[in-house]
């Protein structure tokens, strides 16, 4: 492909010329200077400024839908190219919630990159639902999501299961209980975590078919990520709902106490997302690592 044409996707993903300067390693006159020369090839306007913003006019809509999947039959073809001499090439971009990238999947791209060095890959971070409106975009190629919810333009593959716990601070008042009840924890002061993320989901999903309301929860706050509920454990006289991978470190120093909540088992599928219709091929081949990787998790 032409750099241009790499230059505009990456404007247009991020809709952005300085971030797009950024992941390319460029400035941003030349990004701006690509751009240009673009439009002036193919005749159209490929970018309108509202204010601060910038958006994809109809013909750089065209353009973006058409280069995608240009860009993805090359790298298809590149990467069968490299299989006849049995050495894969490419790129992968990953997004995954908080705790996928922060507990579970780190040493998963290790391995993967330790036996295929000449992918190159980069990893996103966000919350499960902005993650699979990047992957909407073509901004990734696969989406690792720990929420129940599913969007029809989406194709979900299961590959781990885990649950989700109540857990205090030693220092809490409720460390010392060994057991609660649902009725309990409707009214202990409580943390969860940020909306829109895929642990809230699973948790309202949940509490919903036991017949809770979330939003009548006794909640003090939102947190946007383990290590904030982990650290305001710290001095808070409350509970939390939290990843359990998230604390096992806690958990055998005693930092954090778990504690069983009866007819309570909140438990989670995390998965691998692919936009609907063809996978390139180095995320397929992640698919089948992963698959083959889950046991060790």
């Amino acid at each position: 492909m032409d750099f241009r044409d790499i230059v505009f996707l990456s404007v247009a993903e991020n809709l952005s010329f300085s971030k797009a300067a950024a992941e390319l390693f460029i400035s941003q006159p030349a990004v701006t200077k690509h751009i240009k020369e673009l439009e002036a090839k193919l005749k159209v306007a490929l970018f309108e400024r509202q204010g601060n913003k910038i958006y994809l006019t109809e013909g750089g809509n065209l353009t973006f839908t058409s280069l995608t999947k240009i860009k993805s039959q090359y790298d298809d073809f590149e990467y069968k190219l490299c299989r006849l001499n049995d050495t894969y090439k490419g790129n992968l971009r990953i997004g995954a919630s908080p705790t996928v990238s922060q507990y579970l999947i780190p040493s998963v791209i290790a391995a993967f990159h330790k036996l295929y060095p000449k992918i190159k890959l980069a990893l996103f971070c966000g919350n499960s639902f902005g993650i699979e409106e990047k992957l909407l975009r073509h901004s990734l190629d696969i989406a690792l999501v720990e929420n129940a919810s599913s969007h029809a333009n989406i194709r979900y593959v299961d590959f781990l299961e885990e649950e989700i716990i109540v857990v205090a601070g030693n220092k809490s008042t409720y460390a010392k209980s060994t057991s609660l009840t649902i009725a309990d924890i409707q009214k202990i002061p409580i943390v969860l975590s940020e909306k829109g993320s895929g642990t809230l989901d699973v948790i309202q999903k949940c509490l919903s078919k036991c017949k809770v309301d979330s939003e009548e929860l006794n909640v003090v706050m939102n947190l946007g990520s383990a290590d904030a509920i982990k650290n305001f454990l710290t001095n808070f006289d409350g509970i939390a709902l939290i990843s359990e991978k998230a604390v096992l470190k806690e958990l055998q120093m005693k930092t954090i106490k778990k504690i069983h909540v009866k007819n309570l088992d909140i438990i989670r599928t995390f998965r691998m997302a692919f936009r609907q219709g063809p996978v390139s091929m180095t995320a397929e081949l992640f698919r089948q690592f992963l698959l083959s990787y889950n046991h060790m998790l």
